[in-house]
C-alpha cells in the first residue's frame, strides 16, 4: 500500500506476477450483480442496515458478525458456514485447535465427511445436518418445495427480531440471484421488513461481499 497522508491509503500495483503459471487463469473477486443484490457497504446497503437496526431486524447479526469467517477452500462454504454458527453459538468443540485453545475450524469438522473429498465437491444439506448433530446442535432442515415463501418470511422475521434462538442457514443456487457459480451455503444475519430483504453473510468473501437480497428470490 502507498501512504497518502493522514490515514488515507490506496493500493498500488503488486511487485510480483499475479500467477506463477501464466496458463492458469485467476480471479480477484467478482462484481456483485446489482440488482438484485445490494452490497453491504454501499450507500443503499448502509441505509438498509440502519433501518433494519432501528426496526429490530438485526438481533441475529451481532453474534454472527463476531465470528464472520471466510471459507478456507473454494468448496468449503458449507463447512465454513457451520464453523461460523458453532462459534457464534459458543459451542465448545472439546478438542484443541492450536496451543491450549479450543475453537472450531473447517478441518475439525471431519467426523461425518472426508475433508479431501469436501475440498473437491463440497457438502450436501444432509451432510450439513449430520455434521451439526455430531457437535450437539439441533437442526431443522426445510426444503423449498416443502414450504412456502410466507412460511420462510415468518421464520426469518422471527429469527432476525430475536423471537427465536439460533441462526438460519440457507443453501441456494447462486444462478437464481444472477451470481456466478451454483450451490452455496451462507447464514442470514438480518431482515428488512419494509423492503422484504435479507442480509446474507456470504462466507466466500474472496468472491462476493456480504449483501442484501430480496427474500422472495
Amino acid at each position: 500500500a502507498e501512504y497518502m497522508g493522514g490515514n488515507e491509503m490506496k493500493p498500488e500495483s503488486p511487485p510480483f506476477p499475479m500467477s506463477q503459471n501464466p496458463t492458469v487463469r485467476s480471479f480477484y473477486r467478482r462484481k456483485l450483480p446489482n440488482p438484485p443484490c445490494v452490497p453491504f457497504s454501499s450507500t443503499e446497503g448502509k441505509k438498509l442496515f440502519a433501518e433494519s437496526l432501528a426496526s429490530g431486524g438485526l438481533e441475529c447479526y451481532w453474534h454472527l458478525a463476531e465470528q464472520f469467517h471466510t471459507q478456507d477452500e473454494p468448496a468449503f462454504c458449507g463447512l465454513s458456514t457451520l464453523v461460523m454458527v458453532l462459534n457464534a453459538l459458543s459451542v465448545d468443540p472439546r478438542r484443541r485447535w492450536k496451543g491450549p485453545w479450543r475453537w472450531f475450524t473447517e478441518e475439525m469438522l471431519d467426523c461425518c465427511v472426508d475433508i479431501e473429498r469436501v475440498k473437491r465437491s463440497g457438502i450436501t444439506i444432509p451432510q450439513f445436518v449430520a455434521l451439526s448433530h455430531c457437535h450437539g446442535v439441533q437442526v431443522t432442515a426445510t426444503l423449498a418445495q416443502d414450504s412456502t415463501v410466507e412460511a420462510f418470511r415468518s421464520l426469518v422475521s422471527d429469527n432476525a427480531s430475536g423471537k427465536t434462538n439460533g441462526f438460519i442457514v440457507v443453501s441456494y443456487d447462486r444462478r437464481v440471484v444472477s451470481q456466478s457459480g451454483s450451490g452455496h451455503f451462507s447464514p442470514i444475519a438480518g431482515y428488512h421488513k419494509d423492503q422484504d430483504m435479507v442480509l446474507v453473510m456470504d462466507v466466500a468473501r474472496f468472491k462476493y461481499p456480504p449483501h442484501w437480497l430480496p427474500l422472495p428470490l
